[in-house]
């Protein structure tokens, strides 16, 4: 009998905009991406619980280098809450553990409450989330019911904005800091309110500049394939771009620092004098000088027709 063999792994570079679907695991979903491209080397942007939805940015070969600086950008999320009932989790994935009757909300007595939360707030974890202690995720001792002391958290809700509401259901849309839990926002709102509540949906709509206009489904990517790699630098939209010429391009390829002007954000998008992007520089505030960050090895890169991505203007 022949026995199958995997194909070897092939050097993909390139990030997708991956539209998660709710029930899966971001790294569920993160290996079946990695399947469809037979990929050596992925990894995601900031996990989304199972029940939610929306964009995840996949970063595949040389892209998750970026993937570190796209879990400190900001996230927005369109959240659905169900008032009147709390779940252990603070999601649909929970137990209903207690219930309270649901005041009557006008737009008014709605807005006064999410006025509380924008800004710069301090957030306690829940208990259901990875955060570790002695080890362990907190989750783990949440399922045996016991309850750890945790400090609270300074984040910051940039915008809070009503979408709709019904008499037992309230719809908002979050723009916040890296590090915040929508779930507890959402518990904190109910409370605020006057009741009990927890989220039934949860849909990220963008991640620091990467917008999900453009994300598509796993069946979708399994169609379109290559075809549907974005170039690396789409995540770094934000920062500026430098063009180099090939001295520059060889010294920050081999480590070396470059005295420029100060450019108007830390980090920089560096490009060589083919106008590709190889790499991420850094200012250097104490010594003037630009230095390289993060480099990027593209040469290998595999695509379905033997090219290589389109950077950014």
């Amino acid at each position: 009998m022949t026995q199958y063999r995997r194909p070897p792994r092939e050097n993909i570079n390139g990030i997708v905009l991956l539209n998660k679907p709710a029930g899966v695991s971001s790294n569920g979903i993160l290996q079946q991406v990695m399947r469809v491209f037979n990929a050596k080397k992925g990894g995601h942007t900031g996990a989304l619980d199972p029940f939610a939805t929306g964009l995840l940015p996949i970063c595949l070969g040389e892209a998750t280098k970026v993937s570190g600086l796209l879990l400190d950008s900001d996230k927005r999320y369109t959240a659905t809450l169900k008032l009147g009932e709390q779940s252990d989790t603070g999601d649909t994935e929970g137990e209903i553990i207690k219930t309270l009757p649901v005041p009557e909300m006008s737009v008014e007595s709605i807005e006064a409450v999410l006025e509380k939360f924008r800004g710069d707030i301090e957030q306690l974890p829940p208990m259901y989330s990875a955060l570790k202690h002695q080890g362990k995720p907190l989750y783990y001792y949440a399922r045996k019911g016991i309850e750890i002391d945790r400090p609270t958290r300074p984040i910051t809700i940039r915008e809070l904005n009503l979408v709709s509401f019904s008499d037992d259901q309230l719809v908002f849309d979050v723009l916040c800091s890296k590090g915040t839990y929508v779930r507890t926002l959402g518990e904190d709102i109910a409370k605020a309110l006057g009741t009990v509540g927890h989220l039934t949906a949860l849909h990220r709509t963008k991640t620091g500049s990467l917008s999900g206009d453009d994300m598509l489904t796993l069946e979708e990517i399994e169609q379109q394939k290559h075809a549907c790699l974005q170039p690396l630098d789409i995540a770094l939209a934000h920062l500026q771009r430098i063009d180099l010429n090939a001295e520059q391009t060889d010294l920050i390829k081999h480590g070396q620092k470059l005295d420029l002007e100060q450019p108007q954000t830390q980090l920089v998008r560096f490009y060589d004098d083919q106008g590709v992007f190889f790499a991420v520089g850094e200012w250097q505030a104490d010594k003037n000088l630009l230095k390289p960050k993060r480099v990027f090895n593209l040469e290998s890169q595999t695509t379905a027709n033997g090219e290589n991505p389109k950077e950014l203007n």
